[in-house]
């Protein structure tokens, strides 16, 4: 038997490791988490007994559910449990102190001894985060086993439908997406047809604001993460209102005071347009920033990019969700950027109330499902896309029929590889325990 550790930064890319070394019959003997990652221990030729029979794999995966369950259920335990000890624990932390004679007389003259609390129950948070870790990553192994056997037995039943999610993994899009699409096409027995059925329902899930940002006006920032495009995107939209109705009624505003020369770019693109240019502080009212502005037909504000753990960054989206302010907050997302990367943007700055998003750098994408599944499954309208460096010429207003054609056209050339066809499994066990197939 030979057995071997393998590290990783999750649980997917260390199965990837067990099965390009050891190979798919290797069996997941141990796993938990550690700083940067997991540990899996696999062994090939493992055998927990001479005279167990072999399990087919439709009872095998019975078995994965069951398991799965009990996780879900032994999670929700835990979390009970660590609840009622912390409401233990501030019950007992409110009692009023009630010892109706003290337990030691007081010498005469000596104030009595106020009473002890009694103790509240200890709590080891660091055991039920221990737990709490090594729940998840069992559940993230099963999924990842459960994606693969689905995958596996969907070859089999149904190489028609098997080809149809090939085609969805290689646009880029996500596992519950590229189900809710074959749901709609279940009863095309012609492929090509069900094909062009596909991508029409696609383009109908992406929404598309009836009117244009700018020319609905108002007040309208740029959030997002850093290297998204924001400052560049800003400067288009200013170009292109400047252009159609000239500089008088539009204004800029700064509120990244925290990189290195982005008040300087915001000031020359003002000088160029020959628009005004307001810059606020952290710290600064930008209710009060904004008040001399809104005579203005349209104000772009321009926002930091900061990490998510950042102080600043909340207080920056707090601001402008503040009900005095009324922008509309457009998430920049390039669409060169991982899923992971997507995903924590958006729940990062969702807190500001996002009215769509805005999506950059289409000339260097090598897909664009990605980004798409996003937007659908959060139902974010896409307000404008840009493709190049030209200011304001490679901005354009979305079309959604335009906008598939040009993921089906950046899609992968080769087909995906059978571990990532199991991840795109695993992703929809993750999202809602569906069964495919």
């Amino acid at each position: 038997m030979q057995v071997k550790r393998f590290f990783a930064a999750d649980m997917r890319q260390a199965m990837k490791l067990v099965r390009d070394e050891l190979g798919a019959d290797a069996a997941i003997i141990g796993n938990r988490r550690i700083a940067g990652g997991v540990e899996l221990t696999a062994a090939l030729d493992y055998k927990l007994s001479a005279l167990a029979p072999r399990v087919p794999n439709v009872a095998l995966e019975d078995e994965l559910r069951k398991t799965q369950s009990r996780i879900v259920t032994a999670q929700a335990e835990l979390n009970n449990r660590a609840e009622a000890e912390e409401g233990n624990r501030q019950l007992f932390a409110g009692l009023p102190l009630t010892a109706s004679e003290p337990l030691v007389e007081p010498l005469a003259g000596e104030a009595p001894a106020a009473p002890v609390a009694p103790a509240a129950p200890a709590v080891d948070q660091r055991m039920f985060d221990s737990m709490r870790s090594e729940l998840s990553g069992l559940r993230e192994l099963l999924e990842v086993q459960l994606g693969s056997l689905a995958w596996s037995q969907l070859q089999g039943s149904k190489p028609q439908q098997a080809n149809l999610w090939r085609r969805l993994q290689r646009i880029g899009l996500s596992g519950p997406l590229a189900s809710e699409l074959l749901e709609m096409t279940a009863g095309i027995e012609e492929p090509r047809q069900a094909w062009r059925m596909l991508l029409a329902h696609l383009a109908r899930m992406i929404h598309v604001p009836e009117v244009e940002p700018i020319e609905e006006g108002g007040v309208i920032a740029m959030v997002g993460p850093a290297g998204m495009g924001k400052t560049t995107t800003l400067a288009k939209l200013a170009a292109r209102y400047v252009l159609k109705y000239g500089a008088h009624n539009l204004a800029l505003v700064s509120m990244d005071s925290f990189r290195i020369g982005a008040q300087e770019q915001l000031k020359t693109l003002g000088r160029i347009l020959n628009v005004s240019v307001t810059h606020v502080d952290p710290g600064q009212s930008l209710a009060q920033a904004l008040e001399p502005l809104l005579r203005k037909r349209v104000v772009l504000i321009d926002t930091a990019g900061l990490q998510a753990s950042d102080p600043a960054l909340r207080m920056q989206l707090e601001t402008l969700a503040g009900r005095g302010i009324q922008a509309k907050n457009y998430l920049v997302l390039a669409t060169t950027s991982q899923k992971q990367v997507l995903t924590a943007a958006y729940h990062s700055y969702k807190r500001c109330g996002l009215a769509g998003c805005i999506l950059t750098k289409l000339d260097e994408t090598a897909s664009l499902g990605e980004v798409l599944s996003l937007a659908i499954s959060h139902e974010l309208p896409v307000a404008y896309l840009t493709d190049g460096p030209r200011i304001p010429d490679d901005l354009h207003l979305p079309r959604r029929h335009q906008l598939v054609s040009r993921a089906v056209s950046v899609q992968m050339q080769d087909d995906p590889s059978e571990e990532a066809m199991a991840d795109m499994f695993a992703d929809l066990y993750h999202s809602n325990g569906k069964r495919v197939g």
